[in-house]
C-alpha cells in the first residue's frame, strides 16, 4: 500500500513529535509489565528524535529498565588471518555500536538516573552468528517500533543494498558503493571512500517486515528528496529501493520535513 507522508517544518519538530509518541509507548509498556523494544538506525536521520526522546524521558521521569535497544547494523571487517568477519572497534567514530551507546543509550540514561537501560538490553547483530539476532528478536516478541531511514542515493535500509530479497534475514553483506558514498556524508570523519568498510552486518528486509509491530520511516533534508518521492510512490516492496519495505510493514508511517519537497496531506 502507499503510505501518505506527514510533513513537518524541520527535523527538530519532526523529532519532537516522534519522541513524544515513543515516550508514551514506553509508559504504556511499563504499565503493562512488558518490555519495550525499539529498533534504531545509526546516523543522521533519527538524531533529532533521539535527542528529543532524552528530553521526554527527563520531563516525564520515565523508567527505562524495561527498554531494549535493537541496533540495525554495524560495519564489519574480515580477519586478515582467519578470514572471519568481526565488528569494527566500537570506539571508532563511524561505529554504529559507538553511536548507539553514546547518542542513544548514554543520552537516555543520563535523563533517567538509576532508571536506565542496562547493558544487556543494548543489542547489536553479531557477524559470527547473525541468525541468532532474528531468533532473539522473535523470542522477546518482536520490535514495538522500528525507526527506519532511507539511503539518499540508492534507497538502502540499514545496510541492505539494492537487489535485496524481501525475505532476507540478518546477515553479513557487501556494501554497495553508493551506500558507502552516502556514508561519507553520514560520518564526515572518513577521509575518503577507501576508508569506508566494504562489509556490514545488518538486519534483513524480512527481519524488519516480519518482526516489527509498527515502523516509522524518517526522511528529512533536500538530499532525501528522491528517497521521499520513491517512498510515497511505492505500493509494495521494490528491491531496487529497499527502503520501500515500509509499504509492506505493519502500521507504516512516513515522516518527512518540508526540505524533501513533500507537501502535507499529499495523497497516497
Amino acid at each position: 500500500m502507499r503510505v501518505p507522508p506527514t510533513v513537518f517544518p524541520d527535523p527538530q519538530v519532526l523529532g519532537r513529535a516522534l519522541a513524544a509518541e515513543i515516550a508514551t509507548e514506553i509508559e504504556d509498556a511499563a504499565r503493562d509489565g512488558r518490555p519495550y523494544v525499539l529498533g534504531c538506525p545509526g546516523g543522521r536521520s533519527a538524531r533529532s528524535t533521539y535527542s528529543a526522546l532524552a528530553n521526554e524521558v527527563a520531563s516525564r521521569r520515565l523508567d527505562l529498565a524495561h527498554v531494549v535497544i535493537v541496533m540495525m547494523d554495524e560495519y564489519v571487517v574480515r580477519g586478515e588471518h582467519t578470514g572471519l568477519f568481526c565488528r569494527i572497534a566500537p570506539d571508532l567514530p563511524h561505529s554504529c555500536v559507538r553511536f548507539g551507546r553514546t547518542e542513544i543509550v548514554e543520552a537516555l540514561n543520563a535523563a533517567a538516573p538509576s532508571r536506565g537501560i542496562t547493558p544487556d538490553r543494548f543489542w547489536v547483530p553479531d557477524p559470527a552468528d547473525p541468525d541468532e539476532y532474528d531468533r532473539r528478536i522473535a523470542a522477546i516478541g518482536g520490535v514495538d517500533l522500528f525507526i527506519l531511514a532511507s539511503g539518499s542515493s540508492d534507497g538502502h535500509v540499514a545496510f541492505n543494498p539494492p537487489g535485496t530479497g524481501v525475505d532476507t534475514r540478518t546477515r553479513v553483506v557487501t556494501l554497495a558503493e553508493r551506500t558507502r558514498r552516502d556514508n561519507l556524508v553520514t560520518f564526515p570523519t572518513f577521509g575518503g571512500l577507501d576508508e569506508v568498510p566494504a562489509y556490514g552486518v545488518t538486519v534483513g528486509v524480512g527481519t524488519i517486515r516480519e518482526h516489527s509491530k509498527r515502523v516509522v520511516m524518517v526522511v528529512h533534508g533536500a538530499d532525501k528528496a528522491e528517497a521521499a518521492r520513491r517512498l510515497t510512490a511505492a505500493r509494495s516492496y521494490d528491491p531496487d529501493w529497499p527502503a520501500t519495505v515500509l509499504s509492506d510493514c505493519a502500521r507504516p508511517r512516513l515522516l518527512a520535513d518540508e526540505a524533501t519537497g513533500l507537501v502535507a496531506g499529499q495523497p497516497a
